[in-house]
């Protein structure tokens, strides 16, 4: 007799909330890579989606840090807090700066090798100075259960530690395989991030990993869409919904791992990721701006921070007087947003309505 070689197959149904789900991603990643946005807009979008993917990623797990001091900390600014609340998100910044890193390097054609290591030194970066260094980007040796915070009942217990090893090789191959490499993007996420989640192959930050290597996939698959999306928002934004959603998937009573049928979490992730795309395509069709730019100038033009506050204020309002300066901008002086004006009335972007005093300003 030979050993039982198992080969890890998930189980799920394509179902017509998933196919809609998948609709809505592929219409809304259309948009945004075709979407002609100035540089510096691009820029900003991707740091707003480094932050709370940051922020959202490190909260679900209970990093009390705010939104605002999250970004404070990634901009190397004071901010009073626990040295452990700190050190987690610059960790989780680091870990998506190693993705960056591997995509640059395979690029996005889909002919990738995915490592075990890859799975190891993402959990290294996201518990490093957290958990001792023999702990850090080493699979657990014991048996942990995860517990509901609010009732201390334990609410899943995952496989057993020695068997961790084999169960993430099996998930990596798996991500090599043919079945997988022609597998919708989002679809295939997805899958990993529960597998992972599943397995619990760590003692602590398994949920960020989960999530990390779903982006890494994705990136790789050619979906990172301009790395403007946080799907991490979705799942903060009501954390019983993710957890027991996991949950109530890896609980089924089934007698071979293989039989559990994923679809309800399948659900539930390309749902996360087609409401976050449809947010982000709102936001980019906001900034027709620079559309309206290359129409009439023929030219781009890169607008500064204050410039790009001022449209998307106009965008969103309409029109802009005096008493409104203090609103967008409560640190600069009204000299300072007349300048900033001025310049956008002569790129032709801007138009004055009446008196200096009594001035409204309107998109032209």
């Amino acid at each position: 007799m030979g050993e039982k070689v198992t080969m890890f197959i998930p189980k799920y149904n394509i179902t017509n909330q998933i196919l809609k789900n998948v609709g809505i991603v592929e219409a809304a990643r259309e948009i945004i890579m075709n979407a002609p946005l100035v540089p510096a807009w691009e820029a900003k979008f991707r740091k707003e989606a480094m932050e709370r993917t940051v922020h959202h990623g490190t909260h679900l797990e209970g990093n009390p840090l705010s939104e605002e001091e999250v970004k404070d900390v990634l901009d190397g600014q004071e901010v009073i807090a626990r040295d452990r609340d700190i050190q987690e998100i610059l960790n989780y910044r680091n870990v998506l700066k190693f993705i960056d890193g591997i995509q640059i390097q395979i690029g996005t054609s889909g002919n990738y090798n995915f490592t075990l290591e890859t799975i190891l030194e993402i959990h290294r970066l996201t518990t490093e100075k957290i958990m001792p260094p023999e702990s850090a980007g080493n699979f657990r040796v014991r048996q942990v259960v995860v517990r509901n915070t609010k009732t201390g009942q334990i609410s899943y217990t995952p496989p057993p530690a020695v068997e961790v090893p084999y169960l993430v090789e099996d998930l990596v191959n798996w991500i090599n395989s043919d079945e997988a490499k022609a597998m919708h993007p989002i679809i295939k996420a997805g899958i990993i991030h529960y597998e992972l989640a599943r397995i619990h192959p760590f003692v602590d930050g398994n949920g960020r990993v989960a999530r990390a290597v779903a982006t890494l996939v994705m990136f790789l698959d050619g979906y990172d869409i301009r790395k403007f999306f946080s799907f991490e928002e979705y799942f903060d934004e009501n954390p019983m919904d993710y957890y027991l959603t996991l949950q109530a998937v890896s609980n089924q009573l089934v007698l071979d791992t293989h039989e559990r049928d994923i679809t309800p979490w399948l659900e539930y992730f390309t749902q996360g990721v087609a409401i976050e795309l449809n947010r982000v395509k709102e936001k980019v069709q906001r900034i027709s701006t620079d559309v309206m730019i290359k129409d009439r100038l023929g030219e781009q033009v890169a607008l500064n921070e204050r410039q790009m506050a001022i449209m998307e204020y106009l965008h969103r309002h309409k029109s802009m007087m005096n008493k409104d300066f203090r609103k967008i901008f409560p640190d600069y002086s009204d000299d300072t947003v007349l300048r900033e004006l001025k310049f956008l009335k002569q790129k032709g972007l801007v138009k004055k309505i009446g008196g200096t005093k009594k001035a409204t300003y309107v998109l032209k």
